[in-house]
């Protein structure tokens, strides 16, 4: 009789997501999802669960690596990560973050950063931050073969320029220049786009704008698609959580009650207990204790 779990049975049996299967989902009014994964064991059960995609995203940074922001994680950083990834999601579409300074000097860099992903780490497409001034850089990705995933809004690798982590698009001027933004990455060949703390309905107006699909994160329902770093949707980061998240599990806590009813047991001794550990039979006993004896 076969031990596949059915979830695993339904996971093997999906066929496998592409940037076409994003277009179809928009044409078909078919909400895409996305979350972000690290690890082996988390991208294996996220595909497990059925997810669209996964980003193996720069906030690795901060939920697993423990920096302040973005800005400090490093392509070897994100190749690692991305690697691991790769090898517990078959079904996914698997999108690489570039990192600070990995596409910003020069155009041919960025392409060979790009490149990096698909031919070391095994994603499908990656993702860069940056509105028309990123649209060389996109133009040169994509026809190097490499689908680019776009992102506007609150971009955390600009934090610094931003004035922190704050919502963007709020005033006229700046709804225009994002709607133009959005124009440009679509015209210089993004397949999707990423929209974050932006205003919802000036979200679901660029999304009705473009041809390619938007995903949201803290940008309202009207989008394509819904992104969501998976540390905060499971409440296990637990320095802060952003105001558009929906905590489904808070297994911070949950971890923190294991270590600490482990702890509690070692100290009084009450594990391992027999069923933790191994035994010789008597006989084998008496034998080594004979052994020792006769040596001493």
């Amino acid at each position: 009789m076969s031990t596949i779990s059915p979830v695993t049975t339904v996971a093997s049996a999906r066929k496998k997501v592409t940037t076409l299967t994003f277009r179809q989902k928009k044409q078909r009014g078919e909400p895409i999802t996305m979350l972000t994964a690290y690890d082996y064991p988390t991208a294996l059960t996220l595909d497990q669960a059925g997810i669209d995609s996964i980003l193996v995203g720069d906030s690795l940074a901060m939920v697993v690596l423990g920096y302040e922001n973005t800005l400090s994680v490093t392509m070897e950083d994100m190749l690692h990560h991305a690697r691991a990834v790769s090898r517990g999601a078959k079904s996914a579409l698997l999108i690489g973050d570039m990192p600070f300074m990995s596409y910003q000097v020069s155009v041919p860099e960025a392409v060979r950063n790009a490149g990096r992903f698909l031919q070391e780490a095994g994603m499908d497409a990656v993702k860069l931050e940056g509105g028309h001034e990123r649209a060389d850089a996109i133009r040169a990705i994509t026809n190097a073969g490499i689908p680019v995933m776009g992102h506007l809004g609150l971009t955390p690798q600009s934090i610094h320029q931003l004035g922190g982590f704050r919502a963007q698009g709020k005033t006229a001027s700046a709804a225009r220049r994002l709607l133009d933004d959005a124009l440009s990455l679509e015209e210089a060949g993004c397949f999707s786009i990423v929209l974050e703390s932006i205003p919802a309905r000036l979200a679901e107006m660029i999304s009705k704008e473009l041809t390619i699909p938007t995903i949201g994160i803290g940008a309202g329902a009207g989008c394509d698609g819904q992104v969501l770093v998976s540390h905060d949707l499971l409440g296990l980061f637990d320095r802060f959580t952003p105001k558009f998240v929906r905590q489904y599990a808070n297994l911070h806590n949950e971890m923190q009650h294991a270590f600490e009813t482990y702890i509690a047991d070692v100290q009084a001794k009450s594990f391992p207990a027999a069923e933790h550990t191994v035994e010789m039979s008597e006989e084998e006993w008496q034998d080594f204790q004979t052994w020792v004896e006769d040596r001493g």
